[in-house]
């Protein structure tokens, strides 16, 4: 197996059931590495380029799922982690089970805390993990800068930039 990053996400639901020990003592049973972690409220520039590809495939239930994401419905927060390790992205999604609640082992994250919300229609499934190498690169990077990770996974460039930035009093 080869040394793989995968992008996961404790979703909204999941934070207001208070449910983010539970998932992470879940993930431990992998034996992978955290290497960057962070709680985000969720803009809906950054939920629609994360989800861009349900646009096109799934656009009815795109919108729902922007504001389920965007707290809309629960929490207005997620914690995003990037976990490191062989063959990660396929044993964290052993861990978390089919996307779909109904459909997931009964003893996987989804299986145990995932529900569909009658009133919403929305597949409230506690949990994002990517789904392949291309996937995991393309989230990691739209949801963690380089120096926000313990270890350098992808390759970088330093460019000399003028900004604002908000410092603590």
């Amino acid at each position: 197996m080869t040394v793989q990053q995968c992008l996961v996400i404790i979703k909204p639901d999941a934070l207001l059931k208070s449910l983010t020990g539970n998932i992470i003592t879940a993930l431990a049973e992998t034996k992978l590495r955290i290497v960057g972690a962070k709680v985000v409220k969720l803009k809906r520039d950054l939920a629609e380029r994360h989800y861009s590809e349900l646009k096109e495939k799934k656009p009815e239930i795109f919108e729902q799922t922007l504001n389920y994401m965007m707290g809309k419905y629960h929490a207005d927060r997620v914690f995003v982690l990037v976990y490191q390790g062989e063959g990660a992205i396929e044993k964290i999604r052993e861990i978390c089970g089919n996307t779909h609640p109904e459909e997931a082992n009964p003893t996987s994250i989804r299986g145990r805390y995932g529900r569909i919300n009658s009133k919403t229609k929305v597949w409230e499934n506690v949990v994002h993990a990517s789904d392949s190498e291309n996937s995991a690169e393309k989230e990691i990077k739209l949801w963690f800068s380089p120096e926000e990770l313990t270890e350098s996974i992808y390759p970088v460039k330093k460019e000399k930039i003028t900004a604002e930035k908000t410092f603590w009093k």
